[in-house]
């Protein structure tokens, strides 16, 4: 006996599931970002695509200039956010784009905010997944003091943790 009653209730059914299916596919993460002070500095939402995680966020109250982004390897952010380890790099390489022994899997580039402090990030990060990041200790977004060097080993100079956020679903 089937239960679909009907074209309309058989196409209702499969584009329910779809739905559900995309849905569970695109499903994403978040990092609420707090400052030193735990206070609120915005959300970064990272999701799934087929080639790496798209990173998007609305941060504000941050110092105005050029400042090293990345995802850090512990899901931890207890300031002053050293609880949230190095950078993630589930490879062992050394840091920055323009290391010709890097890059880490967490390296991004810099974000650059401005004098209101207020910053749309869109990044994308080559390779990762979700579930790369939800490994046994998750991992956390971070922001720094200074703009990062993309060269320097192991963190690229940028300086003091300013804000990190806990990556989770």
């Amino acid at each position: 006996m089937s239960i679909c009653k009907g074209i309309t209730v058989c196409a209702a059914v499969v584009a329910l599931g779809a739905a559900a299916a995309h849905a569970q596919e695109t499903a994403g993460a978040t990092a609420e970002m707090q400052n030193l002070e735990g206070q609120s500095v915005g959300q970064v939402q990272l999701r799934d695509s087929p080639n790496g995680v798209i990173v998007t966020g609305e941060l504000t109250g941050l110092p105005e200039g050029a400042h090293g982004f990345h995802i850090h390897a512990v899901g931890a952010c207890e300031p002053p956010f050293q609880s949230a380890g190095g950078h993630f790099n589930p490879d062992d390489r050394q840091h920055g784009v323009e290391n010709p022994q890097g890059m880490h899997a967490g390296d991004l580039p810099n974000i650059h905010v401005p004098a209101s402090g207020e910053l749309t990030v869109e990044h994308f990060a080559v390779g990762l997944s979700l579930d790369d990041l939800f490994d046994d200790d998750g991992s956390s977004m971070m922001v720094h003091a200074n703009a990062d060097d993309y060269a320097s080993d192991p963190a690229g100079n940028a300086g003091d943790r300013i804000a990190c956020g806990v990556v989770s679903r």
